[in-house]
């Protein structure tokens, strides 16, 4: 833990700690000076749960998935560095960075080792989580998780880039490609605009899309941290995985997913996981087939 941390857990009147309803809400403090937005659900005498959205740049508090675990366990959640409540001021969008985040939630929480849940690209965050520090888990539930890093992770955007085509017209396609274009110059309201129509094909075949902008905040999502992370995950060394681990580790996939061939690389990097794929369910299994997650999860943490 660094001073400047020290000084917030030890000064209450700096920590900008409130209680909402059951859970409390934190401005934690790195050795940069980067602030991680972080809320934990109290629960004593639990184990504790971190749960990894999804993106990279676009935060979730994840509410529904919290919901399965209330009871459970003790739940933190945190927005992602550059997102949101938590600005990236040195810049630094390296995954060594990324890592260091979890590892500052963990020693400001005072947690010795937890279970992680991490969704898509966050699924992809917790592998890499894994592979440095095993010693730090008591399990590893990665839900839809994205492929892997480095040309591995080019694959998965290549898949991603299909599924989104397979679903739109050609019209739409082409304004997809504009977004997209103007996004990776830095145009925040591109990625807002092009998201909300990737948000839109997820859910197609499962939910009404009509109101999704009262459910997803789009004018979250930020050019730079999207951009700057998907720079190092290329960069970064392709994940070698965990042979013989001595927790417990769960794969999930739906069978409409967007991730197809490359599936195989996150099968194949933990071969003592157990591995699900929901039918007639998408990307966002809490949302297209609730029941099968939640029977899934319960087969995870029982």
């Amino acid at each position: 833990m660094t001073k400047i941390t020290k000084e917030i857990l030890e000064q209450p009147s700096n920590t900008q700690i409130v209680k909402i309803h059951k859970y409390l809400e934190s401005s934690i403090l790195d050795y940069r000076g980067d602030t991680l937005f972080s809320r934990i659900y109290p629960l004593l005498g639990k184990e504790s749960i971190i749960l990894l959205h999804g993106g990279p740049g676009f935060p979730s508090d994840l509410t529904e998935v919290v919901e399965y675990f209330k009871h459970q366990f003790q739940i933190i959640v945190f927005h992602q560095r550059g997102t949101r409540k938590s600005p990236c001021i040195s810049g630094d969008y390296s995954l060594e960075a990324y890592l260091n985040d979890i590892e500052t939630v963990r020693k400001f929480y005072k947690i010795d080792k937890f279970h992680l849940w991490g969704h898509s690209w966050g699924g992809l965050y917790a592998q890499v989580y894994t592979e440095k520090y095993p010693d730090h888990l008591l399990s590893l539930f990665l839900c839809n998780p994205g492929s892997g890093t480095n040309t591995q992770w080019q694959q998965t955007e290549n898949e991603v880039m299909q599924f989104n085509k397979s679903k739109v017209s050609s019209w739409q396609w082409t304004k997809m490609g504009i977004y997209g274009f103007l996004g990776m110059l830095g145009f925040d309201k591109a990625y807002q605009h092009l998201f909300k129509q990737v948000m839109k094909n997820y859910h197609a075949d499962f939910i009404s899309t009509e109101n999704i902008e009262q459910t997803e905040d789009f004018s979250l999502l930020k050019a730079k941290p999207i951009n700057k992370t998907r720079a190092e995950i290329i960069k970064y060394p392709q994940l070698k995985g965990l042979t013989q681990a001595d927790f417990k580790i769960t794969i999930l996939y739906g069978d409409q997913d967007i991730y197809t061939n490359s599936k195989h690389f996150v099968i194949d990097r933990y071969p003592t996981a157990t591995v699900f794929n929901i039918v007639n369910s998408g990307h966002l299994p809490w949302l297209h087939h609730s029941q099968a997650y939640k029977d899934i999860l319960s087969s995870h943490y029982q």
